[in-house]
């Protein structure tokens, strides 16, 4: 696996069960998963020589991230490389002007774009929408990074030259009309096997997803059916070999939008690894290994997980308090934390909470209370403080 992420070392927790060994291409001996894994190469997926040395004698070669040359990639191909998503649909999540284009030929439902290599081009796209433009470098950017929610057209002009000046391709578009963001996974194997995981709805603060809920409440069945059938459509037409996150907006008049496209275990996955039959990791593995794939339906009404982001402050008291404190209170509470040191708005775990069975996602309240609880235990282990006001040594 490319890259050393906390991706990777939950990949590894899945290769485990399957009896495989993940071996990892990590960029320094303490990243999350070559904290965990015994089989480690360290370099840069940037350097073909480490990408050869991480790959040589593996069954396929698979991503954390998607950062590494498509190049590089066709030379690995060549030298007969097993490489899952292979480079010619990897290079659709790697580039948004790539990605539109194609979903825009596949008749894909996107929002309105246009590439721009002139800031003059700007006037031209906002007469034409007539409504506020985002902007966004064409390559590079997650979780809120290269993406500008514009003010103006002033601010668009001022972005993308900013960004133009950087040497990075730009692309605006419109900023849609949207009731929520969701997020359509599915997996897709070698010999085109599909698997569909129910939609689920990701909520997003300051471009990081903070929260998942599994599945979306409230969703049309029918909108739901068609957001599945859209990412195994897409898995299909692009050739994916592995897990595929559609990253989608609903809008305010009921249709669906593509946002993003994920070719790799995704953050609006996570909920799968205590909520659903098969977990996105071991899914991701048994497609990259061409192994039938496993079943994706829920285990209980509702799934919620709770992203924990590092806190403005890190909290004095230890994380290993921080969970002593969370079990005692929540014991059903499931955590996975991936080894990072804590700094503000970092990605360092996230927690998981399953509904109760006897639960409806036809009922408000009961979603409203295991999101309440998934949120208040995913703050807590953030910033050691009880968003409910409890103190646990009142009892």
């Amino acid at each position: 696996m490319i890259g050393g992420g906390q991706l990777a070392r939950m990949t590894h927790q899945a290769a485990i069960a399957l009896g495989q060994t993940l071996r990892v291409l990590a960029a320094a001996p303490g990243d999350p998963a070559a904290q965990v894994s015994p089989d480690v190469v360290i370099g840069a997926h940037t350097d073909l020589d480490a990408l050869r040395r991480v790959a040589a004698g593996a069954s396929a070669l698979t991503f954390d991230h998607e950062h590494v040359p498509t190049e590089l990639l066709d030379t690995l191909v060549a030298e007969g490389v097993t490489v899952a998503p292979p480079p010619q649909a990897l290079v659709h999540a790697q580039d948004k002007l790539v990605m539109r284009r194609k979903l825009e030929a596949l008749g894909a439902p996107i929002p309105r774009f246009a590439e721009i290599t002139d800031a003059d081009q700007i006037d031209d796209f906002a007469a034409r929408i007539g409504g506020p433009i985002v902007v966004k470098t064409a390559r590079g950017g997650y979780d809120g990074r290269g993406v500008t929610l514009a003010r103006d057209v002033d601010h668009v002009r001022e972005t993308a030259r900013r960004y133009l000046a950087d040497g990075t391709a730009v692309l605006v578009e419109e900023r849609v009309d949207m009731r929520r963001e969701l997020s359509a996974l599915v997996a897709r194997s070698p010999f085109g096997q599909g698997a569909a995981w129910p939609v689920v709805q990701t909520v997003q603060r300051d471009g990081i997803c903070v929260e998942v809920i599994a599945p979306a409440p409230a969703l049309d069945p029918e909108l739901g059916s068609a957001a599945e059938e859209l990412g195994l459509r897409l898995a299909g037409e692009l050739g994916v070999v592995g897990v595929l996150a559609v990253e989608l907006f609903e809008t305010v008049d009921g249709r669906l939008l593509v946002n993003e496209l994920a070719m790799r275990p995704h953050n609006s996955g996570h909920w799968t690894m205590d909520g659903a039959r098969t977990s996105q990791f071991e899914q991701h593995l048994r497609a990259v290994l061409d192994y039938p794939l496993g079943a994706t339906g829920p285990i209980a009404p509702v799934t919620v997980m709770g992203n924990v982001l590092g806190a403005p402050e890190a909290p004095t008291m230890t994380m290993d308090e921080r969970m002593h404190h969370l079990f005692a209170r929540m014991p059903d509470a499931k955590v996975h934390l991936y080894g990072k040191s804590e700094r503000p708005g970092r990605k360092i775990g996230h927690v998981n909470v399953i509904g109760a069975a006897d639960g409806s996602l036809d009922d408000e309240e009961y979603v409203a209370g295991v999101r309440e609880r998934a949120t208040r235990a995913a703050h807590w282990l953030s910033h050691a403080e009880w968003t409910d006001g409890w103190d646990e040594h009142d009892g």
